[in-house]
């Protein structure tokens, strides 16, 4: 597990205010889409979003980007998973990106 604290730190340090959450192992989320664009950082476990184009999967400091209007599924790893997710206003990002632990 990341320390929490820091990665709210460094996003903080972005300008984003960002709020936690969990889930347990195998968890998933239908389709869906948001309004706002968002930022994702895993703090323990994985997660992997469905996209139209592939999969994208997060583990442990990996961050994602996700604009506004994307339509998306996740599916929690086998171990559950503690993200950060910060919301900004829509035209922040114009296409998803993951960013590795370590690299943003």
């Amino acid at each position: 597990m990341v320390d929490p604290t820091a990665l709210r730190g460094r996003l903080l340090d972005e300008g984003l205010a960002a709020s936690g959450w969990s889930n347990g192992p195998g968890e998933r989320y239908a389709s869906h889409d948001h309004g706002y664009d968002k930022v994702i950082v895993v703090a323990s476990g994985s997660i992997a979003f469905g996209l139209d184009d592939g999969s994208i999967q997060l583990g442990i400091g990996d961050r994602l980007e996700l604009p506004a209007g994307t339509i998306h599924d996740a599916t929690v790893g086998s171990t559950g998973v503690t993200c950060l997710e910060a919301h900004l206003a829509p035209g922040s990002f114009d296409r998803p990106v993951r960013k590795g632990a370590g690299t943003w």
